[in-house]
């Protein structure tokens, strides 16, 4: 199984969906885990932290694929 987690394109949405803790669980239960490059920035979670905790960082498209 694969997860998306894409960045929020709602005005003044600062949430994201996972944090790199949810990106562990998720990979400790064997699930790939892909992370639009930005989608924690206004958040205050940077893509090398997602990237730490195991996910893919990189372009929509290539999440989305």
């Amino acid at each position: 199984m694969k997860i998306a987690i894409l960045a929020e394109t709602a005005p003044g949405e600062t949430r994201v969906a996972a944090i790199p803790e949810t990106v562990k669980k998720f990979a400790a239960l064997g699930a790939g885990v892909a992370v639009e490059a930005g989608a924690g920035a206004r958040a205050g979670v940077a893509d090398e932290e997602f990237a730490a905790a195991g996910a893919m960082v990189g372009p929509r498209p290539e999440v989305l694929s």
